[in-house]
């Protein structure tokens, strides 16, 4: 058969090639698919299809789905705004922070219920942790109670950012609308404690936060370790 002759081969590719696998890769692709779909929507199988491969290939990289979430924790972590400066007073400092911690969590639907149960181990957190060490130090808290005052004020900031990402749905909503109108409608004689303060147990918004948080600060700076 001549030159001529020869078939003309058309490549069967209908598609680019595939970037190489990588953690890098299913971590940024596993954060893509938490902000579109929360986290609820987020799962091995779903990363793989939307990397082009079988989520079995994924655990070269990761060793199941609680090492992605502290992967993927750790990645958002480093969006927080750190201090810059020792200037300033070193407790406006602290709530800066950790309000910027609080938002990062918020942003990211199901991200801050994940917090409460997953140990980041990356150098975000790294750094995280020596940020808020060190502004409690400056503060004169104590090294012994500065090292358990970080995992205090994560918590308690891991908490508050889940219960608002709860409020946000409307089952929650309406949850929350719901012990209103039971603590609402005690009568003064059974429960006169309830009913003297009324709406007043639901208020504060982000101050009730602000608040916690100096309850918190002067507690670690008042109280001795056991």
């Amino acid at each position: 058969m001549t030159s001529s002759e020869s078939r003309h081969i058309v490549s069967r590719r209908t598609r680019p090639a595939k970037s190489p696998l990588s953690q890098e890769a299913i971590v940024s692709t596993a954060l893509d698919l938490l902000s579109r779909e929360g986290m609820a929507g987020l799962s091995l199988r779903k990363v793989a299809a939307a990397l082009d491969t079988g989520a079995a290939s994924l655990y070269v990289y990761v060793a199941n789905l609680d090492e992605l979430h502290a992967l993927l924790l750790d990645r958002v972590l480093g969006e927080i705004a750190l201090p810059t400066t020792r200037d300033g007073d070193w407790r406006a400092r602290l709530r800066t922070v950790l309000r910027s911690y609080s938002e990062v969590l918020y942003d990211r639907p199901g991200l801050a219920q994940v917090a409460l149960s997953t140990i980041p181990s990356g150098p975000n957190m790294v750094e995280l942790t020596e940020s808020l060490l060190d502004l409690l130090q400056q503060g004169g808290v104590a090294l012994d109670r500065a090292a358990w005052a970080v995992d205090l004020l994560l918590l308690h900031t891991s908490a508050f950012a889940a219960e608002r990402d709860n409020r946000r749905r409307s089952d929650d909503v309406v949850a929350l609308h719901r012990a209103q109108e039971a603590l609402g409608s005690v009568s003064a004689d059974k429960h006169p404690h309830i009913h003297a303060l009324g709406a007043e147990l639901f208020s504060g918004g982000q101050g009730r936060y602000d608040w916690a948080l100096d309850v918190l600060i002067n507690g670690v700076l008042s109280t001795p370790r056991p």
